[in-house]
């Protein structure tokens, strides 16, 4: 009997990959945010574009790209996914000298992107700290976390978190 709850573990006790062959395809969408704290001098560097390795910002982005695109090669069970877009933002926090990362991704498929925008901030954030180490070996990255997911037999969740709870409301007004 399979276990409530847990949809990849069989009759066994085994992990299986869900079959999502009769679901039908839908509009989805995951939002997912997480943070990378710098030291004064890395966060100076990253606002000034003077990290010797170059430009943290487009090779983070590139990274978080190319992250989302290859869940199913990093995270066991996950299924591939024709992903339609993936978008990655970046904002200074001033005051904690960090940067917070901000990943969207849509798809119309038969299942969720939720892991693909998890990824894409969390490569992201690991490059950040990759182009930054020479001068900072003290950054912290996370949290990292999911904000929204729409789409699906669950249809639309917002993250008890307040950090996009405007712009999620505004983007459902608009889209």
């Amino acid at each position: 009997m399979k276990k409530q709850g847990l949809t990849h573990i069989d009759e066994q006790g085994r992990a299986v990959m869900v079959n999502v062959g009769g679901k039908p395809q839908t509009p989805r969408r995951a939002v997912a945010r997480g943070t990378v704290t710098v030291g004064p001098k890395a966060f100076r560097m990253i606002r000034e574009g003077t990290v010797p390795k170059g430009d943290v910002f487009a090779t983070a982005r590139i990274a978080g790209i190319m992250a989302a695109k290859k869940v199913d090669e990093l995270i066991p069970l996950c299924h591939s996914l024709p992903i339609d877009s993936v978008e990655i933002d970046f904002d200074y926090d001033n005051e904690n000298y960090a940067v917070n990362i901000t990943a969207a991704v849509s798809v119309t498929g038969k299942t969720g992107v939720e892991m693909e925008a998890l990824t894409a901030v969390s490569v992201s954030a690991l490059t950040i700290y990759d182009m930054c180490k020479a001068v900072d070996k003290g950054m912290v990255i996370g949290p990292v976390m999911l904000e929204f997911k729409s789409g699906g037999k669950s249809g639309t969740w917002i993250s008890s978190s307040q950090s996009l709870k405007g712009d999620i409301k505004q983007e459902n007004q608009e889209g």
